[in-house]
């Protein structure tokens, strides 16, 4: 178990590499999910520089707040946890929720974004409020297992092994429902369409052929809408892209960051 305190919370990380001259790579994980759904990505980026990905206050090792967070707060505590570590400045790749408090990093402090990549996220989505809402009704009966058991097929795709759909299962089983209320909320409801054409650093969006939460078109958006985005479409994976199809998600990351 890796923590660093970050005012009145404990945040959950795990860390691969050494520093070097090349800025660190900071992982951002979705709502449903924590750092754990980077591993495979740690271990392979982490051969020439220093990578990081880090729980959300609420999620995997974390502390729970006492209080539901904003998306503000939650890139605030992302910050926190930059600063204990000693990060200064980051490359910042996030899927899902983790692109949208990527934005909302770049929109509290750009200069200490280096470069964003962002993975299966929207700037608005047009069906937010009501996924959210569909959510959080479910969760106020049912645990959070049931939920992870009835929505893991809607987030990877059909060749993804039953491994690999068992992980994802336990981890969003383990989500304290507090937590994941605020983060659905915080997440589904953002608005940063009149961020991204100030977006001034590189950026790479990636979609998935066959992502249902968040389709190619809301990829298409964000990158055309960002001066000098760059998109890329995997084929035949879905939501959690970097699961789907690791070796392609990562080559992909390797030449952005080259």
């Amino acid at each position: 178990m890796s923590l660093v305190k970050v005012g009145d919370l404990q945040i959950g990380y795990s860390e691969a590499g050494k520093a070097t001259s090349r800025t660190p790579l900071v992982f951002l994980h979705g709502v449903g999910s924590d750092k754990s759904v980077w591993d495979f990505q740690l271990k392979e980026l982490s051969k020439n520089r220093r990578v990081a990905a880090l729980d959300y206050a609420g999620y995997g090792e974390s502390d729970v707040p006492e209080i539901d967070l904003t998306r503000r707060e939650i890139a605030a505590y992302v910050f926190g946890a930059m600063d204990a570590l000693e990060i200064t400045k980051a490359h910042v790749c996030g899927l899902s929720m983790g692109g949208i408090v990527a934005l909302e990093m770049f929109a509290q402090s750009p200069k200490r974004i280096e470069s964003l990549v962002l993975a299966n996220t929207f700037a608005r989505h047009p069906n937010g409020a009501e996924i959210a809402e569909r959510s959080i009704n479910f969760i106020e009966n049912h645990s959070m297992r049931e939920f992870a058991g009835q929505r893991v097929g809607f987030l990877l795709a059909p060749q993804t092994s039953a491994e690999v759909r068992r992980q994802v299962v336990e981890t969003m089983a383990r989500i304290d429902k507090k937590s994941y209320r605020w983060a659905s909320a915080a997440v589904w409801t953002a608005d940063y369409l009149d961020l991204l054409p100030t977006i001034n650093i590189p950026t790479l969006v990636i979609g998935g052929s066959l992502d249902q939460p968040t389709p190619p078109h809301l990829s298409r958006e964000l990158a055309e809408n960002i001066r000098g985005g760059k998109l890329a479409v995997i084929q035949n994976a879905a939501h959690l892209s970097n699961l789907d199809e690791p070796a392609i998600f990562n080559e992909l990351l390797k030449a952005f960051l080259s």
